[in-house]
């Protein structure tokens, strides 16, 4: 009898997983495209250090090859609400879309998407892989200069500048935003079809110490609007009812 093929290896892809409802979702994308994941998060002295738990879950969870946690400290600069002692925004109106489009929040941690995609492209050299994941979003996140397409267009461009294997003509890197243009429910949706478990995921910028959501920071806002845009129920636990500023 003559043996079945060997099926081909895996290609390996690094995915940023912050443990949240997005870069879990990407993720799941990575997975289903057959890439062997190294997921890589980070703990960069964010309030919302909850969000390593979840990656932590949510990586066992998927199997990945291997789970990358780096330790940083954005402290040292501050400069956002989610790395100084600042208050997080709560109870805004997002009905506005001028809001989350021409404003750059308090929320926004310089540089960070330049520092972490850094990371995950030396991770991608050492790996041999060509393909970097992000779960940036460019619809909810529009005001982050580091969540728009020119964005990862430019820094895919200067990864290909930058890194051996890419000027030695060994690969080319790629960075996957498969999330920018969608909407909150339409990735809901996505997620759900591809059997994401969302309650496994965190969200808010500003959690308990119990670990429940706000539900009025801008984070927790948009994910509810998600859940009920997509026809959902919300599985995670939220610390009191959505305040009025709930955009619906």
């Amino acid at each position: 009898m003559t043996p079945a093929p060997a099926s081909p290896p895996s290609q390996p892809a690094v995915v940023l997983l912050s443990g949240g409802l997005d870069s879990t979702t990407v993720l799941a994308i990575a997975r289903s495209e057959g890439f062997a994941v190294h997921a890589l998060s980070f703990r960069y002295g964010q309030r919302h250090e909850l969000e390593i738990a979840a990656a932590k879950r949510i990586a066992r969870a998927a199997g990945v090859v291997k789970h990358h946690i780096v330790d940083i400290d954005l402290r040292v600069f501050g400069g956002s609400a989610l790395t100084a002692d600042i208050d997080v925004p709560k109870d805004r109106d997002l009905s506005s879309s001028s809001i989350l489009a021409n404003e750059i929040p308090i929320t926004y941690v310089p540089a960070r998407n330049t520092i972490f995609l850094s990371y995950a492209l030396a991770l991608a050299e050492v790996i041999e892989s060509s393909t970097i994941f992000i779960g940036v979003n460019a619809l909810d996140y529009s005001g982050y200069p580091d969540c728009r397409p020119e964005y990862i267009e430019a820094f895919e461009r200067m990864a290909n500048l930058a890194t051996a294997a890419s000027v030695q003509g060994r690969t080319r890197i790629a960075i996957r935003a498969p999330l920018i243009a969608l909407s909150k429910a339409a990735i809901i949706t996505l997620g759900k079809s591809l059997g994401v478990d969302y309650s496994q995921t965190t969200s808010c910028y500003d959690p308990t110490a119990a670990g429940e959501a706000c539900g009025r920071c801008d984070a927790c806002q948009l994910r509810l609007k998600g859940f009920s845009e997509a026809g959902f129920d919300d599985p995670i636990r939220y610390a009191a009812a959505p305040g009025a500023g709930v955009a619906r």
